[in-house]
């Protein structure tokens, strides 16, 4: 079979309808995937989709496609990610979402768990080398059954939160699958809602759903300044990511608001390792020390963080990127809405939500940048810049390796290269999903952020003259 060995991620399958991700594509899948769960034990895949206009026919596709393996499919219909997960937690061990996450309206892809882990890497590569030599087995004995997952995830999540009072918020679903099921927790949970595009619609009309991206946060901030809501809530496209802003208009990133969920969780599992991943602010860490836990910074990748915490037994875990994870009185799994609900919960107890969001920890950063590389580059340059800033490297770049040299910076290069400051960091690491450098800038003052971004630039101006950044497009 012919497929665009492009749309194998990291984390997940991903690509362009109908280009590189077609109903053929579902089905082989399907097969190939069913084809390894059988062989693991698995003989139940529950199979979910969000609201993109090519879900309909690529989920029937995977679901013959399952079935044809001798799979026993549970189809859950239009749902979030995180619910699929719940399905996969809760009926069977095993589940795939049709998603195309945050991406623009023409993608669609497959996420995956599989044995109740999320499958990445290797595993993504095998499926695909499954797909390519067809080498799948069918049999005979595969079913279809129905699932409404909504009303047992409704009531774990209103047994799970106590509100201390009531709240106005506004909820912006940006037309993402959310909208089908968020708006009408958060009321559950005692919430009074104002609604922004519920209405789930592939074509995302008002803005795209990536709450990570400041420009669509614009209605949210306009609803809570013209309304009487106390904070406003941001989901992205399938659910799994949140987005949160104060009354006055701040967008409190999801490294902050892993302090507070740290703060909360700590307090009830002592000493708790808390998982977070390399872009995040150099604040976290010493708040999750002060609260008594452990911190851990760790690889970029919600499939990686999940791994992470599994292996450690870590009650949270969370992403920059707005992927937060609760095992402490949850799955484990990232979900946008429930992580909201425990926000919501925690600044319930105050008299002014927006009050404690804004006194958390702060500093001056940049957003995400992305330097364009060729296929294949970015993985090699991190390697040179890793070199070029240890003790021993010598040639272009002296800033970077002096400070490290003479105990100023420390270099951690778990996940690219991450350089620390006592007031500040400079990251630069490959990308995972597209051919770019990721690149990160945080000072405590403007002033250490301009120095820091200005000594990692020239580091990365040493292995590659002519890049140039832009802020991050999802």
């Amino acid at each position: 079979m012919q497929v665009s060995a492009s749309i194998f991620k990291a984390y997940d399958i991903r690509g362009i309808v109908p280009s590189t991700v077609t109903p053929e594509v579902a089905r082989a899948l399907g097969r190939a995937f069913g084809t390894v769960a059988f062989a693991q034990g698995e003989k139940t895949v529950a199979v979910g989709r969000d609201g993109r206009l090519s879900g309909p026919s690529l989920s029937q596709a995977l679901m013959d496609g399952l079935q044809e393996a001798g799979i026993t499919v549970i189809d859950v219909g239009m749902v979030t990610t995180p619910l699929l997960y719940f399905a996969a937690n809760t009926l069977c061990n095993s589940g795939i979402q049709v998603t195309g996450s945050h991406n623009p309206k023409d993608y669609n892809g497959f996420k995956m768990v599989l044995g109740g882990r999320a499958i990445y890497g290797d595993d993504i590569q095998n499926l695909r080398t499954i797909m390519e030599a067809e080498s799948w087995v069918l049999q005979a004995g595969g079913q279809r059954q129905t699932a409404d997952v909504l009303p047992a995830y409704v009531a774990r999540i209103v047994g799970d939160i106590k509100l201390a009072r009531p709240m106005k918020i506004v909820v912006d679903c940006g037309n993402g699958v959310a909208g089908a099921s968020a708006p009408a927790i958060f009321r559950a949970i005692g919430c009074e809602v104002t609604e922004l595009f519920s209405e789930v619609d592939g074509n995302f009309p008002n803005h795209h759903p990536d709450p990570s991206k400041p420009e669509n946060l614009k209605d949210v901030i306009a609803a809570l300044k013209s309304g009487d809501a106390e904070l406003g809530l941001a989901f992205d496209g399938d659910g799994d990511r949140l987005g949160i802003v104060t009354k006055d208009g701040t967008n409190i990133y999801p490294d902050r608001q892993m302090m507070l969920f740290a703060q909360d969780v700590l307090s009830r599992v002592p000493g708790g390792t808390i998982v977070f991943d390399v872009k995040c602010s150099q604040r976290l860490a010493p708040a999750i020390e002060a609260a008594g836990g452990k911190a851990l910074m760790f690889k970029t990748g919600h499939s990686l963080i999940k791994a992470k915490m599994k292996e450690i037994n870590s009650p949270l875990g969370g992403e920059m990127s707005g992927h937060i994870f609760f095992k402490e009185r949850w799955f484990g799994f990232d979900d946008g809405t429930y992580a909201g609900a425990r926000l919501l919960e925690i600044v319930s107890k105050a008299a002014d939500a927006s009050a404690v969001l804004n006194a958390l920890p702060t500093s001056f950063s940049t957003p995400e940048l992305n330097v364009k590389c060729h296929e294949g580059e970015p993985h090699g340059l991190v390697d040179q810049l890793v070199a070029l800033a240890s003790p021993a490297g010598t040639g272009a770049a002296p800033v970077v390796r002096a400070a490290i040299a003479a105990g100023q910076a420390t270099l951690n290069p778990i996940d690219g290269l991450r350089v620390d400051w006592s007031d500040g960091f400079g990251l630069i690491r490959a990308s995972n999903t597209t051919p770019v450098l990721v690149l990160r800038f945080e000072g405590h003052t403007q002033a250490a952020l301009e120095r820091i971004q200005a000594a990692m630039l020239e580091l990365l101006h040493a292995v590659k003259p002519d890049a140039s950044f832009a802020e991050a497009a999802h």
